[in-house]
């Protein structure tokens, strides 16, 4: 909370400007193209993590396959956890959301410019509806993340269950599964501290479907976990 009032009071008189641009292309999201608006969202997480004293460390973004429609499948850490995703990288893409944080107006808005899904857990159809239409995006080109632990772990590094479901739209589409492994994200707003900050994302080499067919959604899900809590031990173990 401590960095959150202190990145607002660095950043007073810019982001005004930064919430106008967004409330903007939120409300004329088709009007612009997705790396426009992707642009447009990824400028101003710059500023932000900047006034925030954060640097985000940037190891793999080799391993994203060259050609879109894919899905990225990272640990679930805290609220930087998808500001360092959009820093880290320029391509464009756009996420599954819980339904829960529509009531929020700020990330409400930030929704609409990427043109994100909301799913409902607890409602099945609607849960089946977003799983169709992101399996039709995936196959035409959009690229997406999914946070698969479905809430935040409250252990720091050490990864919670990935839900099998999360994984059906990959299964459906066919697409590259790309497992990502965030380190110390939850130490920039849940630790109340506004030193400078470090925090790294590795992006790991893809799961292709040749690789995974085979396989339940619940093995997908854990060999995807497994992949990103043996790199935050490697990791830990190097420091």
């Amino acid at each position: 909370m401590k960095r959150i009032i202190y990145l607002i009071l660095r950043s007073i008189y810019i982001s005004p400007i930064w919430f106008f641009r967004i409330c903007r292309y939120a409300k004329k999201a088709d009007k612009y193209t997705e790396q426009q608006r992707y642009d447009m969202l990824r400028n101003v997480v710059l500023g932000v993590n900047k006034a925030g004293k954060i640097k985000v460390n940037v190891f793999g973004i080799e391993n994203l396959p060259k050609e879109n429609g894919f899905i990225m499948f990272p640990n679930h850490q805290g609220l930087f956890d998808v500001l360092m995703m959009i820093e880290s990288n320029e391509r464009p893409f756009t996420a599954v959301i819980k339904k829960e944080m529509e009531k929020n107006f700020f990330v409400s808005r930030v929704v609409k410019v990427l043109k994100a899904q909301y799913i409902d857990r607890e409602d099945i159809r609607q849960s089946m509806k977003v799983i169709k239409q992101m399996t039709n995006e995936v196959k035409e080109g959009r690229n997406y993340v999914i946070f698969a632990e479905g809430t935040r772990s409250k252990n720091g590094n050490i990864t919670n269950e990935f839900k099998g479901g999360s994984f059906k739209s990959a299964t459906n589409a066919k697409c590259p599964i790309i497992p990502v492994a965030l380190v110390d994200s939850y130490k920039v707003f849940d630790t109340n501290s506004i030193k400078k900050q470090e925090v790294s994302i590795y992006y790991l080499e893809p799961l292709y479907y040749e690789e995974y067919k085979e396989l339940k959604t619940s093995e997908i899900a854990e060999l995807v976990r497994e992949k990103i809590q043996n790199k935050i031990n490697e990791i830990s173990i190097d420091k």
